[in-house]
């Protein structure tokens, strides 16, 4: 899923936009998706493809319908917001519902991000810091315990669906 960049595997790199997109981009298997409507996406990137293809799939929404800012670091709430996104588009479960009020700064996760965030907590993906705290405006890096957290949990999540639509597929063939 990760190639590393110019400089080789950074993990202690910043995590970015466009990182996670191609990521998910890559676990969806790379599907092919034109060009992104970003004007700050240009054609010919490493991850102008994966853009694409989230901004087509409802995975991503940009700052606004012209500014994606994929060199931008990732914050948790958006790393949340991408996730919740990718996990409604891939059909997966997304009603779990945590409560953000037990961590010291809950209140700060911004209302775009609300949802996203509970279903974040709600599903395992995000269980705070050492200090009780969110931080839903922090950036994530790629060493980051949370991101690893994220996306293996996400992965099984996947996975766990993949398993129970076969199993309905044998059911239904059974019938």
């Amino acid at each position: 899923m990760m190639n590393g960049t110019e400089k080789g595997f950074e993990p202690n790199s910043a995590t970015t936009r466009a990182m996670i997109v191609t990521m998910l981009h890559r676990l969806n298997g790379t599907p092919a998706a034109g060009v992104a409507g970003f004007a700050d996406v240009a054609g010919g990137q490493w991850y102008s493809e994966a853009v694409a293809w989230a901004a087509a799939n409802g995975v991503v929404n940009g700052y606004s319908d012209t500014k994606f800012a994929p060199n931008e670091e990732i914050t948790r709430e958006q790393l949340a917001a991408i996730l919740y996104r990718y996990a409604q588009f891939k059909g997966l479960d997304v009603s779990a519902k945590g409560d953000l009020s037990g961590f010291a700064d809950g209140a700060a996760v911004s209302g775009w991000a609300q949802e996203a965030m509970q279903w974040a907590v709600g599903a395992g993906l995000l269980n705070g810091n050492a200090d009780g705290t969110l931080a839903p405006d922090e950036a994530v890096s790629l060493a980051a315990k949370v991101l690893s957290e994220h996306l293996s949990l996400f992965i099984d999540l996947s996975e766990n669906a993949k398993s129970a639509e076969v199993m309905v597929e044998r059911e239904d063939d059974e019938k």
